[in-house]
């Protein structure tokens, strides 16, 4: 009677395992076109745990070693794989360390950030200590969605959990801030506020800095409206500020970016990085 019994629970696990195979992922991410001829299989998390003896923690281990060795061929990443492997490790230990990672670098930047952001907050959730899994998440969330108040969110609790890196999770949190602003002044404004705020001589410095880099922009700015009063003509190169007496000479940018000059207006000069430049 028990083998019966034995028998029918593990027919029972079997199917129910079977019905978790089928490919399901909602959100953002396509099926790959390069590797999608033929879905590698993932096993659900209750078969696993089952085979494992109950050890999610072994488990876990174990398959994000097997993902992350099979998640890429011929240098193409099969990121519906990925997407649905790394959800099951992540249902079996959340706080999985390399999972996080992966999940970070092939899915929140492969197409998938809502689902990898998912992994991330629950890593965040669950490795208390860890400053890395708020970091990327918050990071995420400014880059992907732009919700400010959420990447400010995560990224402070980057900053409570750092031990060497605070002040630079909290000049990006305010650096973000300071790009809501449509107009300088008040940007500069809340920027000198903050400033006055810290404590940390980290962060003061580097805050101090940015006062600077503003500061410039606007004299720069002040200096264009005075020339084109005084001479009724608009400013087309920057020289001719120091050529028509208006300014001794062009302010130093502290950060060694520079401003620049386009469609006849002064701005700040951004690094030519992809999608990050609002972050300086």
């Amino acid at each position: 009677m028990r083998m019966y019994s034995l028998i029918h629970l593990l027919v029972g696990i079997g199917l129910f395992g079977f019905f978790q195979l089928v490919p399901h992922a909602g959100g953002q991410l396509e099926r790959s076109a390069n590797l999608d001829s033929v879905d590698r299989v993932v096993i659900s998390a209750p078969v696993l745990l089952f085979l494992a003896g109950g050890d999610r923690y072994l488990i876990a281990n174990i398959e994000t070693i097997r993902v992350a060795a099979t998640g890429i061929e011929s240098g193409l990443v099969n990121a519906y794989y990925l997407l649905r492997a790394q959800k099951v490790i992540s249902d079996l230990n959340p706080c999985q360390e390399h999972n996080y990672y992966i999940a970070n670098a092939l899915l929140s930047w492969g197409g998938a950030s809502r689902e990898g952001g998912e992994i991330l907050q629950r890593a965040s959730d669950c490795r208390f200590w860890d400053e890395l899994p708020p970091f990327f998440y918050g990071f995420n969330r400014f880059f992907f969605e732009r919700d400010v108040p959420g990447a400010l969110r995560w990224l402070d609790e980057a900053a409570e959990r750092a031990s060497t890196n605070s002040a630079g999770y909290r000049k990006l949190a305010i650096m973000l801030q300071v790009d809501a602003f449509n107009d300088e002044r008040l940007a500069l404004n809340f920027l000198r506020r903050e400033r006055a705020a810290v404590r940390d001589p980290k962060l003061g410095q580097m805050l101090d800095k940015r006062i600077e880099r503003l500061q410039g922009l606007i004299q720069l700015r002040e200096a264009q409206q005075n020339y084109e009063a005084k001479f009724g003509e608009p400013l087309r190169y920057p020289s001719q500020l120091l050529d028509g007496g208006v300014l001794p000479a062009l302010p130093r940018d502290p950060l060694g970016i520079g401003y620049e000059f386009s469609g006849g207006r002064f701005s700040l000069k951004r690094l030519k990085i992809a999608g990050v430049e609002e972050l300086m």
